[in-house]
């Protein structure tokens, strides 16, 4: 048995959460925040057989998508910043960042 752990963008979850329950996997929801850009996220728990793993992660893998998004960066915290001018910055969001756990035992009461 393998524990999934999916962390994907907000905009992302809602799409997730249907094609698991069409593809018939359970998963728990928790609502998570990334450190980088401080932005909501969805972080899935997926519990599954070790033979159901790569199709676990091609439904995921088809609904959560990389986008670029323009951030504009926090000011530097040491120094002057008289003459910091933040320009924005286009980065890459979204996607999904996916760890694969063995699980030793499960149980369901």
């Amino acid at each position: 048995m393998k524990l999934v752990v999916a962390i994907v963008q907000d905009k992302d979850s809602n799409r997730l959460s249907n094609a698991l329950i069409k593809a018939g996997f359970r998963a728990t929801k928790l609502a998570s925040t990334g450190g980088f850009l401080k932005a909501g996220n969805t972080t899935f728990m997926i519990g599954i057989e070790d033979e159901r793993t790569q199709e676990v992660m091609q439904v995921i893998k088809a609904n959560c998508k990389v986008r670029d998004q323009l951030v504009t960066p926090v000011s530097p915290m040491g120094g002057t910043t008289d003459s910091y001018i933040p320009f924005p910055v286009e980065v890459q969001v979204g996607g999904a960042a996916v760890f694969v756990l063995p699980v030793e035992r499960f149980e369901h009461f």
